[in-house]
């Protein structure tokens, strides 16, 4: 039985992959043969900026990632750029809460500000993507305008537009709606173009799974819901299928780039979006999957670098085109060794 290299399938002396397995005791050609690889470029760094305080805090259960200042952006994002890293998104943590999260489309917002500063300082040299929900803005913590004890829909499609264009209008390049609300995308999508802002693009939360690996981020937005949880509109992390129907919905809205989340227990939707659509796709490893890397190295268990390398290539290897990772500032300094 011959291969297409002419020789026999059980032939160790012809079949190619015996050569390229002995090949790779050279560390200089297994570089050569290294299918995916990961750049600074490619990876996309959260920032946290909490309203009212004065110095950063390290968020208890995200070793080594802070609530920052607005104080103390320009110097966060000087380091990340002097990394090499060319995006961060942008998280608000506001000192006022309502009902109808406010806040969250005030013109002097944390998050809006936050903008103004950053595109002030540095042009366009980095790309500026800021979340667009509710739930770090609402007394009750959930990422829609709640009505009756239940989540409004209609409703928190409005509102989250008015963030949107209010981020636009401060500056951001990308908006990226994480409320998962029903027909957001195009809610957004009219609401920046009727504002003139028909050059924001949008990063739609496309999967995002409701996941328990979220908590961290909870902790650290001080996001939790006050009644319920987010089942009834985050997606069930059980339907691929339903997930693909999701990333179509967003991309006939009108989506420029969409998102898988979480990534590592999602690789294999990331794949088929990968498959399925020719826009951009964005995996984010969330605040769950830092937490056990750092727990398991702070224990001493696992060589935290090689991990996080691993998962980080595996996202890549999957086809995400671009990951938010709160790895990102380790990841490069390993990168540009």
């Amino acid at each position: 039985m011959k291969n297409n290299y002419g020789g026999s399938h059980y032939s160790n002396s012809s079949f190619p992959t015996v050569r390229l397995r002995r090949l790779r005791r050279n560390a200089a050609i297994r570089g050569l043969l290294q299918e995916t690889h990961l750049s600074v470029k490619d990876l996309i760094c959260p920032i946290f900026i909490q309203e009212g305080i004065e110095r950063s805090h390290v968020i208890e259960s995200m070793p080594e990632i802070h609530r920052i200042p607005l104080s103390e952006i320009i110097s966060e994002v000087q380091t990340i750029f002097d990394l090499g890293i060319r995006a961060i998104i942008v998280f608000g943590i506001p000192s006022y809460k309502d009902d109808n999260a406010s806040s969250a489309f005030h013109k002097n917002g944390i998050v809006q500000v936050s903008c103004k500063l950053i595109r002030k300082h540095f042009g366009d040299k980095i790309a500026i993507i800021t979340d667009v929900c509710l739930c770090q803005y609402t007394t009750h913590g959930h990422c829609g305008v709640v009505l009756n004890k239940k989540v409004d829909n209609d409703s928190s499609i409005i509102s989250l537009a008015r963030v949107a264009v209010s981020h636009a209008e401060a500056g951001a390049d990308i908006v990226a709606p994480s409320a998962m609300m029903d027909g957001q995308i195009k809610s957004i999508r009219e609401g920046l173009d009727k504002s003139g802002f028909t050059d924001t693009a949008i990063m739609g939360y496309s999967a995002k799974q409701a996941s328990p690996l979220y908590e961290p981020f909870r902790d650290a937005a001080n996001s939790s819901p006050e009644f319920g949880d987010r089942k009834t509109y985050q997606m069930p992390f059980t339907n691929a299928r339903e997930a693909m129907r999701e990333i179509e919905f967003d991309i006939n809205e009108g989506a420029d780039i969409i998102m898988i989340k979480p990534a590592i227990p999602y690789l294999d939707l990331i794949y088929q979006a990968k498959q399925n659509t020719n826009l951009p796709i964005c995996a984010y490893s969330v605040s769950g999957e830092y937490a056990l890397i750092r727990a398991a190295a702070d224990e001493g268990w696992i060589n935290e670098n090689a991990v996080m390398t691993e998962f980080l290539l595996a996202i890549k290897r999957a086809g995400a085109d671009m990951i938010i990772t709160y790895q990102a500032k380790k990841m490069a300094k390993l990168l540009n060794e």
